[in-house]
């Protein structure tokens, strides 16, 4: 039905998609938030698990489609490229958070041990990639190890939470993870209630997303674009605007543990895509299938989080401009490989 809208029908479905993640994300934030106080999960955790998997929900739909579709590039990309913006994007919200550095501020050790979950996350795809190709059932090995190390990673954050072996030192510009006073509106809603709204928020989501990959997938044929291009600069980035906006609300808010427990719970989550995609990938290994500018983003990926992961150790409590080393380093380091992906093409 889609090769028959014209170019400008196609965009204009997905913007209008792009807008119903964005505000629909917008609308979560304040629901996880909420929900984290309810059920004593924490700000870190809610992040991690909540915010993150749900604002995840279309980037999720737009690699599966783009894989069973045969896009193999595009939903390697699409995965890879989502953790890179959106670790981009936490550097933005440490600007707009002018009392500190944003790292030192929102100390939280599920943080620091989510990130580490996600260097290992992304290494392991490049593991696959340098194994000689192997499947059971067109799936690749590393498929089944993904998620198992994912839910393990959760397991283990929780125990950390409730009985932790070191602490960050508090300082005064720190922000401690205390439940919020609800307005009267939402103290009249049960728990059950604002869980039934966030998963309808969810719904939303996912069918914004499988809109944004159709088209997408349509405009990069009609164009003759590479995937990568495409996969890692606009689907990715279209489909990690909630993670922008909830982080942007949440420090707004605040809610500081949330904003930087979203992003990382939502990067890892995101690897999460690629197993999901490999199932859907039917013509083999979908890592083998990728492309080189493919592996240029897991590997810049990696980089960026490593270095905000030094940035949570380390602490500093205002570098330039009143941002964190870390910041100005991911925004350097995303700047640099948008612009090399976008001279060299595909890669």
């Amino acid at each position: 039905m889609l090769d028959q809208w014209s170019i400008f029908g196609l965009l204009a479905a997905f913007l209008v998609a792009a807008i119903m993640v964005l505000f629909s994300g917008l609308r979560m934030t304040d629901l996880a938030d909420k929900l984290a106080d309810r059920t004593g999960l924490g700000e870190a955790i809610a992040g991690a698990v909540l915010l993150g998997a749900a604002t995840s929900l279309s980037g999720t739909i737009v690699s599966i489609t783009s894989a069973h579709d045969g896009l193999a590039s595009l939903a390697y990309s699409n995965s890879i490229g989502g953790i890179a913006a959106q670790t981009a994007f936490l550097a933005i919200a440490d600007i707009t958070y002018r009392k500190a550095n944003l790292e030192h501020a929102a100390a939280e050790l599920a943080n620091v041990f989510q990130s580490i979950v996600l260097i290992i996350l992304l290494t392991l795809p490049l593991l696959a990639i340098n194994m000689k190709e192997f499947t059971v059932l067109a799936i690749h090995p590393v498929s089944f190890v993904i998620p198992v190390v994912y839910v393990a990673a959760l397991v283990s954050t929780r125990s950390l939470r409730e009985n932790p072996m070191w602490r960050p030192v508090s300082t005064r510009d720190s922000r401690t993870d205390t439940p919020d006073q609800e307005d009267a509106e939402t103290g009249q809603k049960s728990t059950l209630r604002l869980f039934m709204e966030f998963g309808f928020l969810m719904v939303v989501m996912g069918l914004a997303g499988w809109v944004i990959a159709k088209t997408a997938a349509e405009v990069t044929g009609r164009l003759e674009l590479p995937e990568t291009l495409v996969g890692a600069l606009a689907t990715a980035v279209v489909t990690s605007l909630p993670e922008l906006v909830t982080t942007l609300a949440a420090v707004r808010r605040g809610a500081l543990q949330l904003a930087v427990g979203g992003i990382i719970g939502g990067n890892t989550f995101d690897t999460l895509f690629l197993s999901a995609a490999d199932v859907a990938y039917r013509d083999g290994s979908l890592y083998h299938a990728a492309s080189t500018g493919d592996y240029f983003w897991t590997a810049t990926s990696i980089l960026m989080t490593g270095i905000l992961l030094a940035g949570l150790v380390l602490r500093q409590r205002a570098g330039p401009g009143r941002i964190g080393f870390e910041s100005a380093m991911i925004l350097v380091v995303y700047g640099g490989a948008v612009a090399l992906q976008a001279t060299s093409g595909s890669g």
